[in-house]
């Protein structure tokens, strides 16, 4: 028999996460991969709270605005990150205005594209404006 109990994991940190319930089931692909690859990037995500370098109420404010930004929207993670603020002490108002500054990042899109909108509007229109009709002469 083959007691492997004594033999450390190549993947704490993402052992560590299945055990916790913060697992992200995307990353199972990766994992499926190349778990090592998935491992290190893990421990790179996760540096400045494993260090301490950011208190865990911050930390969680951060990751709230990472799952619910336009480029990512992960629901479960968004709802996971919220419930552990509010354990933290963080009040509905922070996590409120968390919420309203990632949101400006659709605004861009906007920002962007509506000038674009009225640029090609008035070209359209000076395309498909009626021909003025010639003077009459006098």
């Amino acid at each position: 028999m083959n007691d492997r109990s004594n033999i450390p994991s190549s993947t704490p940190i993402s052992d560590n996460l299945r055990a916790n319930g913060y697992w992200n089931p995307e990353w199972n692909s990766f994992t499926e991969l190349d778990p090592i690859w998935t491992e290190k990037f893990l421990d790179m995500a996760m540096h400045p709270m494993a260090k301490g370098l950011i208190e865990p109420k911050v930390w969680e404010f951060l990751a709230i605005a990472v799952d619910a930004s336009c480029t990512h929207m992960y629901g479960p993670g968004t709802r996971r990150h919220i419930r552990r603020a509010l354990e933290l002490g963080a009040s509905q108002d922070e996590i409120a205005a968390v919420l309203q500054g990632v949101s400006v990042l659709g605004l861009h899109a906007n920002s962007m594209a509506a000038p674009m909108l009225l640029e090609e509007v008035a070209r359209h229109q000076a395309q498909t404006a009626p021909a003025s009709p010639p003077l009459a002469p006098n």
